[in-house]
């Protein structure tokens, strides 16, 4: 058998139209060594199970009016998503309003009146703005995933070092969901634009957020830090109370893999409590699976932080 020669270096990670000048022979460019994404084009080493490979792979024949967008473009942007969608590799692409969507293997076109202006470059792709693909998802999305979504571009990604600056502004939002009128989705797009707050760190902490208030509980802070009457910073909960002195701190199962995490978590749920904070530990149970129940919880220990403090509490 012959041995095929060996790919140029520069080819590695990348996807090309098979006409393009890459100095490989019509011969060449059919060895299995080569992916096929789709016809036309070829490509080396790229994840089919990773959104910027997909959208490398797709990127050459994508001419200058196109973007990704809706589900693509959020899983570009790392908006969280739940699982279906998060783990979704089909292509989502929109046109203007004037051109055919493509027709590819894959690919799902979406026709976009005014798309060239709600393009921008991300991160090397052509995708629609942050704004724009968050009202592309209030037609898939529960009105609780669409306000999680709002919540992490007003707020910014959390990283190790802080927060990433963030994708949109409630204005962002605002003009995107009045220039959406008439379109699918756009009533869950604007009862959710009520409902985004800043300085939010997760999906499940907005959860969290709406449960208590839909349960006819007040809206709890989110993120704010607390203090010692001497001033003594005791740290930033996801939410909270002051009124009853009681937070709320949402524990992944992250928090359980580390150690370092653990021991942290503990220090700090200690330190709350020495200045008379209730603490109340959230799990993906307590919001996804059984609410109730959680707020029952939540209802019960109001009750006995503010009769310890002499307060009356009517919720």
């Amino acid at each position: 058998m012959k041995i095929p020669l060996p790919l140029p270096p520069r080819l590695a990670g990348t996807a090309f139209l098979t006409t393009d000048n890459t100095g490989l022979s019509r011969s060449r460019l059919r060895g299995a060594d080569l992916q096929h994404p789709s016809r036309g084009v070829r490509s080396v080493g790229l994840d089919a199970q990773n959104v910027r490979d997909r959208c490398r792979s797709y990127a050459p024949r994508m001419p200058h009016g196109q973007a990704f967008s809706h589900v693509t473009a959020a899983q570009l942007y790392r908006i969280p998503l739940p699982l279906h969608w998060a783990n979704s590799t089909q292509l989502h692409v929109a046109v203007n309003e004037h051109d055919e969507p493509p027709d590819v293997v894959g690919v799902q076109g979406h026709r976009f009146n005014g798309i060239d202006a709600r393009i921008r470059s991300f991160r090397g792709f052509r995708v629609t703005d942050p704004a724009t693909t968050w009202c592309h998802l209030g037609a898939i999305l529960s009105l609780y995933d669409l306000v999680a979504a709002g919540d992490f571009l007003v707020s910014g990604r959390v990283t190790s070092n802080g927060r990433e600056t963030p994708l949109a502004t409630l204005d962002d939002l605002a003009r995107a969901a009045q220039a959406f009128a008439g379109q699918r989705g756009v009533r869950n797009v604007r009862i959710a634009l009520e409902r985004v707050r800043t300085d939010v760190d997760s999906r499940p902490e907005t959860w969290t957020r709406l449960i208590l208030i839909d349960t006819g509980l007040p809206e709890p802070i989110v993120n704010r830090p607390l203090y010692s009457a001497a001033g003594e910073r005791l740290g930033k909960p996801d939410l909270a109370y002051p009124w009853a002195r009681t937070l709320f701190e949402y524990e992944g199962d992250g928090h359980r893999v580390s150690k370092a995490q653990f021991r942290r978590d503990i220090a700090r749920r200690e330190r709350f409590e020495a200045h008379e904070w209730r603490v109340i530990r959230v799990i993906a149970d307590d919001v996804f699976v059984n609410p109730g129940a959680f707020v029952a919880r939540v209802r019960k220990i109001l009750r006995q932080q503010t009769n310890a403090r002499s307060e009356s509490w009517s919720f």
